[in-house]
């Protein structure tokens, strides 16, 4: 893994807020509704912020299933939701 130090500085609003530098979002692949989690260092006086890779949860279904398989279980589980 490459090691990229990026420094660029941000003010904390009045409800304790904090904007992420244009710079430090590309770096890190930041989008809107991304997960972040925040850490704190308290000897190193640091905070750590780190973007959650979350997975997509996945059916074990046992075996392959075909795609009019697959969009059953789709409009079965919409129900009277369409």
């Amino acid at each position: 893994m490459r090691k990229v130090e990026e420094q660029r500085r941000t003010k904390v609003t009045r409800n304790y807020q904090v904007s992420i530098p244009a710079e430090i979002r590309r770096l890190l692949n930041i989008k809107l509704g991304d997960v972040l989690e925040v850490h704190c260092d308290e000897e190193k006086r640091k905070t750590i912020l780190r973007k959650v890779e979350e997975q997509r949860r996945t059916l074990r279904a046992g075996r392959s299933l075909t795609p009019e398989e697959i969009e059953e279980l789709i409009q079965r589980g919409l129900g009277d939701n369409i």
